[in-house]
This record gives C-alpha cells, structure tokens and sequence, in this order.
C-alpha cells in the first residue's frame, strides 16, 4: 500500500493528515468556504458544496441533521495536504459518502 493510502486508513474523517484536530482558527476558516445562504446569519447557516444544510455549532455532530466537517478536496489518500486551499466544509454525511473518491464523486445529501 502506498503510504497516502496507509495514512487515510488510519485517519478519522474530518482530521488533518495526521489524524489530528483541525484548530479552531482552521475550523472557523473552512466555514467561511461554504455557502451562504440570503435570509440566515452566515456566521451559523451555511451550505455545503451539495447544497446540505450545516450549522457552525453542529461541527463534527454525526448525530444532527446539520452536523459538518472539514473536508479534503483532494483526499491525503490521493496526496492531499492540510493548506486552506485543499478544505471545504462538507455536511458529515456528505463526507463519508465521498470518501476518499476524486476527483469524481457524487453528494449524498443535496439542496
């Protein structure tokens, strides 16, 4: 196995690439990346690149409907690195279901 493969079997979805806790600063960073949405405050309401719901507040909760991640476009399995350029904030159900898939893959959940 290559050593990017090894690296994403053994990280936990919406971790950096060594399977640390993204920072806060990285975190409220990322959320700017998502969508806004007309009517709803920006700072606790956005969308994902799907078109799913997320709230700031539910980042990392698998158990809500609007819980989010930070997501690698470019997976570590593929040679992804941690720069803000390479993370989007992506519905939790979103991210599992794209995986480590790229550059192709398809949303989950959408608008």
């Amino acid at each position: 196995m290559s050593g990017g493969l090894l690296r994403s079997l053994a990280r936990s979805p919406g971790s950096t690439a060594d399977n640390r806790s993204f920072s806060p600063a990285v975190v409220a960073a990322v959320w700017l990346k998502g969508r806004v949405v007309p009517g709803y405050d920006p700072a606790h309401v956005r969308k994902d690149c799907c078109g799913a719901w997320m709230q700031f507040d539910a980042y990392g909760d698998t158990n809500s409907q609007y819980g989010w991640e930070v997501d690698h476009q470019q997976p570590v399995a593929h040679g992804g690195a941690d720069n803000l350029a390479n993370l989007q904030p992506l519905y939790w159900r979103n991210n599992r279901h794209k995986a480590d898939n790229w550059p192709q893959w398809t949303c989950a959940v959408g608008a």
